[in-house]
């Protein structure tokens, strides 16, 4: 068996030379991660500092942690897992490796949405397993729907759902999401719901896959919306029959998350006023941009539902988004991500724009492009 190949992140090496522009002293705007720009709660960072004053701490995985977890899928979408059902990770990332690597094998077929985050194609061929990706355009509002997973013919081993999704932030209603539930049951396809975006919604809030699958693994993160990415806390919900496998690989492949950053969410907790505060920021950001959209003559975008991101139909400016967000980067200071990082295949005419950032940077980034993107040459057709 050889070593897959596997698809570069575009988006690190634009935000690498963005770093470099900004040691040269050039004025660097970051849109290019969804990475809040607020930092950790207060009460988190206190907590925090206290422990690192009193505790040598060491390999640990916190019980208080874990149970609060559990509280808050009873709090916020009226299903109970147990505390043990919990399996506490450093960050998103490790746990979609660790639901992958506990249900399937190599060789496996998962199914995804595409355009979709660039880590699970690339995490499945790394795993040796199979990306199985189903295209998703306007039509289907950039979402996987029911009927395009009961036509995959050989049903997959899997299914990856997101919802709010990256790099699109649209959100499957509950309605389809039971349907899509119903026909993954009936043909046997295990889900993995990336739930990390949960909390960041400016409508309808996004529902659980766990309300209407009990047997699914849901992925999530204190990245997103308690703004501690740099902590690289996360955790996976696995069903009960399955909860030695998970607890063995990743106590194998990563031991336990840090310890300092288990005691400091722990406190994030009790910290939702705080956190409400920075949806509200990203709401008023995205009505920014979505009302700069036409100014920048971009008029065809997924809807976004929730996350903190647009994504953007340029087609008429370019067949190289790669090449377009580096020039927009080079020539205003501003730093995107190009579509080809979730779309191999019709991304080169996309962009994604992260509005994670605070308000003012949001302002300076569209009085920056308004003047760009007016002096953009349509693309040669054909």
């Amino acid at each position: 068996m050889t070593v897959p190949a596997i698809d570069q992140f575009h988006a690190i090496t634009i935000s690498a030379l963005a770093h470099r522009l900004a040691a040269e002293g050039r004025s660097i705007i970051h849109m290019e991660f969804g990475q809040p720009s607020t930092g950790a709660p207060k009460a988190a960072i206190e907590r925090a500092q206290h422990v690192l004053q009193t505790d040598p701490m060491g390999y640990w995985e916190s019980q208080p942690l874990k149970a609060r977890i559990a509280r808050h899928y009873q709090d916020t979408y009226g299903v109970s897992p147990e505390a043990d059902q919990i399996i506490l990770t450093c960050g998103a990332s490790p746990a979609l490796v660790l639901a992958l690597t506990t249900c399937f094998v190599p060789g496996a077929r998962i199914a995804l949405a595409r355009p979709g985050y660039v880590a699970y194609r690339n995490t499945l061929r790394t795993l040796h397993m199979e990306p199985i990706e189903i295209e998703c355009g306007a039509a289907e509002r950039y979402q996987l729907t029911a009927p395009a997973i009961a036509a995959l013919d050989p049903a997959p081993n899997g299914l990856i759902i997101a919802s709010p999704a990256n790099p699109t932030g649209t959100i499957l209603p509950g309605a389809e999401m039971e349907e899509i539930v119903r026909i993954c049951k009936a043909r046997g396809i295990q889900i993995i719901s990336d739930e990390i975006y949960h909390g960041l919604s400016y409508g309808e809030p996004a529902r659980s896959v766990l309300e209407f699958d009990a047997n699914a693994l849901i992925v999530n993160s204190f990245s997103k919306y308690f703004s501690m990415a740099p902590w690289r806390l996360g955790w996976l919900v696995v069903p009960p029959e399955k909860i030695d496998a998970a607890r063995a690989r990743m106590g194998n492949l990563f031991l336990t998350p840090a310890a300092l950053s288990q005691h400091a969410g722990l406190v994030a907790f009790d910290c939702m006023d705080e956190l409400d505060g920075h949806l509200e920021t990203y709401r008023r950001n995205r009505d920014l941009l979505l009302a700069a959209m036409p100014k920048l003559g971009l008029n065809h975008i997924a809807p976004p539902d929730g996350a903190f991101y647009i994504y953007a139909d340029i087609g008429h400016l370019t067949d190289d988004s790669l090449e377009f967000c580096k020039r927009l980067l080079l020539e205003t200071g501003v730093t995107t991500a190009p579509g080809v990082d979730f779309d191999p295949i019709d991304g080169n005419r996309f962009m994604r724009f992260s509005f994670a950032v605070s308000t003012d940077r949001i302002e300076d980034a569209i009085q920056r492009m308004i003047p760009w993107f007016a002096k953009q040459q349509p693309a040669s057709p054909g």
